[in-house]
Parts: C-alpha cells; structure tokens; sequence
C-alpha cells in the first residue's frame, strides 16, 4: 500500500544542521514574540518556522536536489 501524502523533507545540503537548528530556534522565537509569548503554542511555532525555512532553502538550492 502506498502513502500517497506528501513528503516532507529538511534540507541540510549546504547548511550545518545545528546552524540551522539555531535559525529555527530564532524564527520560533520570534513568531512567539509576536503572540506575546502566550503559552501553549510553542510546538507549532517551531514547526511552522521549521517549514518556512525548509521551503526557504528548497527554493534557494533546488538545483541541489
């Protein structure tokens, strides 16, 4: 049987992963700032700013792919 949902995928190519951590860890942080740092959402933050960079760098080195 087939999945046929979509793949996510983190690109780490031409970036050091724990350079990459901390840009996370800073896009999160500042999504949260902008909520005031009202609790409870700390896990969608850092996904949501997982996937804005992940689509960053798709984009930036899709030739790398």
């Amino acid at each position: 049987m087939t999945d046929d949902r979509p793949q996510q995928r983190t690109y780490t190519g031409s970036i050091d992963p724990e350079k990459f951590q901390k840009m996370i860890a800073v896009r999160a942080y500042y999504k949260a700032e902008k909520r005031d740092f009202a609790t409870g959402h700390e896990v969608d933050d850092w996904l949501a700013a997982e996937r804005e960079l992940n689509k960053q760098y798709f984009y930036w080195f899709q030739e790398e792919w």
